[in-house]
């Protein structure tokens, strides 16, 4: 990270915790009496929301003033992060997992939105998707989700999905009479 980053960042970090501080006024000093806290806070936000652009950490900030009578915690607004950073065209999480959970056989050829779905569905084991309920399957997939997420974050490329190749059907159909004739014959080996 640049220090031109870095400076920017530390201006986020700063702009975010004073709309906290104006919208959660009381919460706000009773978590950051002391400005030890603070500080420990500023530097736990730094360290976790660097991969994220100023502009979403701030867009973030604003979204989640308006839907939280709560001071927000650093999970809160990195999993707030994640669904409002579309730089890497990546699905929110809860729409990956519809979309893993829909995904024809083989899954390998379904046409994913990003790879990082396919490898989320892949690493929460398709039959446990499929055969769970939400409520248990769900926080699986989160968890593998936002890992794969962050990592695409970090600039890492992802394996592309390679699809499985179709066998070669080059048989032709057999007549009516070598249905027969192969009917029989298993027939006789059958001892039917």
């Amino acid at each position: 990270m640049s220090q031109s980053e870095k400076d920017q960042l530390i201006d986020t970090i700063n702009q975010s915790f004073e709309l906290l501080r104006l919208n959660y006024h009381h919460l706000y000093f009773s978590a950051y009496s002391e400005i030890d806290a603070l500080n420990s806070a500023k530097r736990l936000w730094m360290e976790n929301l660097s991969p994220f652009k100023p502009d979403v950490i701030l867009k973030t900030v604003h979204l989640l003033i308006k839907e939280s009578d709560y001071l927000p915690t650093i999970s809160r607004v990195i999993r707030g992060c994640l669904e409002v950073d579309n730089t890497h065209s990546l699905p929110d999480v809860h729409s990956a997992y519809i979309e893993a959970c829909r995904a024809p056989s083989p899954k390998r050829n379904a046409p994913w939105s990003h790879p990082a779905v396919y490898y989320a569905g892949q690493q929460s084991n398709w039959y446990f998707l499929a055969n769970n309920t939400e409520a248990t399957a769900f926080p699986i997939f989160k968890t593998h989700y936002e890992t794969l997420y962050q990592r695409v974050l970090n600039g890492e490329a992802l394996p592309e999905i390679t699809p499985l190749a179709l066998p070669d059907q080059k048989t032709q159909a057999l007549s009516k009479e070598e249905n027969i004739t192969q009917l029989q014959k298993m027939r006789t080996e059958l001892g039917i």
